[in-house]
């Protein structure tokens, strides 16, 4: 079944993209001619998303506005402009606009192409890879290898049967966490009302052996600073003319 809801974390200020964020949102940022918070939405639409919180901030205007005529998927604000929430905060504040049930979790900076076509989506896979039995949270995450604008750090090790550990020299199998989350809205329910990251829970998970990772099937970009815009814009180049 697909997961119908989700949040895409969009408040942050982009201070690693100045001088482009001084002047706009950070997810208004074209790569390839295409905001990226559009780019964003159109992964989620295609794996069946209905509704979509957006956290807004930094030229909170601009983020209304550009928004406010998309229908697919249709679009709730969790506002941000008395002051930023962090990644956990941020979560936790716009999770509340939708039901409680399973959701899916993106970055507005962070996504990827050269899915294989005829496959289910990335999204797909980890809306139905997510066993909430079993799991708090199932992260997409990805092969140092198959990203572009990356600073090279690792996250996590994957093991054998799914489950996520923090990286440390030695471990095997390291990934990168690529910015996707399935997961229960209910999972933060307990959480503070205050600005807190969401690492937090990724350790508690952790602890509790219920975080779990699935590999993305293509090619990850991050657009943390200027130069990585033309660096992300040469990988979809590179990935089109293959295609075509």
């Amino acid at each position: 079944m697909p997961i119908k809801n989700a949040m895409v974390l969009a408040a942050g200020l982009g201070t690693r993209l100045r001088p482009i964020t001084d002047t706009m949102p950070k997810p208004l940022v074209p790569v390839a001619g295409v905001p990226m918070i559009d780019t964003v939405l159109d992964l989620l639409g295609k794996a069946g998303v209905e509704t979509a919180v957006v956290n807004v901030h930094h030229f909170a205007d601009r983020m209304e506005a550009h928004l406010a005529g998309r229908k697919s998927p249709g679009i709730l604000f969790s506002d941000e402009r008395d002051g930023l929430m962090n990644s956990g905060g941020g979560l936790a504040k716009g999770l509340k606009l939708l039901p409680d049930g399973p959701v899916l979790v993106m970055n507005a900076d962070l996504f990827w192409i050269g899915e294989t076509p005829g496959e289910p989506t990335n999204l797909r896979r980890l809306a139905e890879f997510f066993d909430p039995q079993t799991m708090d949270m199932a992260l997409l995450c990805v092969r140092l290898e198959d990203t572009t604008g990356h600073n090279g750090k690792k996250d996590f090790s994957l093991s054998e049967d799914g489950r996520l550990t923090r990286h440390a020299d030695g471990l095997p199998n390291p990934v990168v966490y690529a910015g996707a989350i399935a997961m229960q809205a209910g999972l933060l329910a307990d959480a503070p009302g205050d600005a807190f990251n969401l690492n937090i829970y990724f350790d508690r998970a952790i602890e509790k052996g219920r975080l779990f990772g699935l590999i993305l099937d293509g090619h990850w970009l991050t657009v943390g600073t200027p130069e990585a815009i033309g660096e992300a814009e040469a990988a979809i180049a590179r990935f089109q003319a293959k295609a075509g």
